[in-house]
């Protein structure tokens, strides 16, 4: 049986630990303090935790001590520095959701369906001091269908992360994993996202602010706007027929009832979930980029 190490946060990372503690022997876990889930099963199953930022000599200080055969990295919040790396005797990877080399970085699946892709994908890769660049050992693809939002994509990987694990270990324990190097010149790099990112511009194309939409809907911060200086944020967008004059400036409020329609850079919008309440829109008013608050 193999001697894991694992780096976990989140409802990802506590999916994979329930099923690794399962199948293996898990010796110690490092997690963040708002994974409180994790920290508790640990608590439970009397294995080492590690809360807080590992960097600087922290984490390694904690785990030195406690020898382990390969450490599985699942929706960790940290980089991890080349102590922890080095630590397993076999291996260090990570799960990453995309299709490595493409989206390295944070919340590659919200940027895939904001730059409209027909699939994303999770990919096993060995860690590296570099993000998300080690030599790849599985993929699986997964289909983005039209509507799905960022939420969606999450519940997709859920039901992929622990097979690919599961595949990856199964492969150290026959000694038959294969490497496979990535190619740099196909590598794309997105970076981390604030809440105040989503803010939409209406005088993009209609298809790119849908997508920007439901790439953050609820339970994600979300997409928004403003309406007389009051934020907006909208959880839900499609297409409108309704038509309109070309000369009005994007973000004109089209139509209100049943649900306002927005004219934007190439055509109408239609606002069909608002998650924030109590806005009496107009016709003729805009929502506009400007008075954020």
């Amino acid at each position: 049986m193999l001697i894991l190490g694992v780096l976990c946060s989140g409802a990802l990372g506590h999916a994979s630990l329930l099923n690794l503690i399962k199948k293996s022997r898990v010796r110690f876990v490092m997690t963040d303090k708002g994974s409180t889930a994790i920290s508790e099963l640990c608590q439970s199953e009397k294995i080492a935790c590690y809360v807080g930022n590992p960097r600087k000599g922290r984490g390694f200080e904690f785990i030195e001590n406690i020898s382990v055969d390969v450490i599985v990295s699942v929706n960790y919040l940290f980089l991890i520095e080349e102590d922890i790396i080095d630590h397993p005797k076999k291996l260090a990877f990570n799960i990453h959701g995309s299709l490595l080399p493409k989206y390295r970085g944070r919340t590659p699946h919200v940027w895939s369906i904001i730059n409209n892709e027909a699939e994303t994908g999770i990919t096993a890769h060995k860690i590296e001091i570099g993000c998300d660049t080690g030599d790849i050992v599985g993929q699986i693809r997964i289909a983005i269908d039209e509507n799905d939002t960022g939420a969606d994509i999450l519940k997709k990987y859920t039901h992929k992360y622990i097979p690919l694990i599961d595949k990856v270990l199964s492969q150290i324990r026959s000694n038959t994993l294969e490497f496979t190097v990535q190619n740099e010149k196909e590598a794309t790099y997105y970076g981390k996202r604030t809440p105040e990112d989503g803010l939409i511009r209406w005088e993009w194309h209609k298809e790119r602010i849908r997508n920007w939409i439901r790439a953050q809907a609820y339970p994600y911060p979300g997409a928004f706007t403003f309406y007389n200086e009051a934020k907006v944020i909208i959880d839900k967008a499609s297409y409108s027929s309704l038509g309109f004059d070309n000369k009005i400036p994007n973000g004109s409020i089209l139509q209100t009832e049943p649900c306002v329609v927005v004219k934007t850079g190439n055509g109408a919008l239609k606002l069909e979930i608002i998650r924030t309440k109590n806005h009496k829109f107009e016709i003729g008013n805009r929502f506009k980029n400007e008075n954020r608050k």
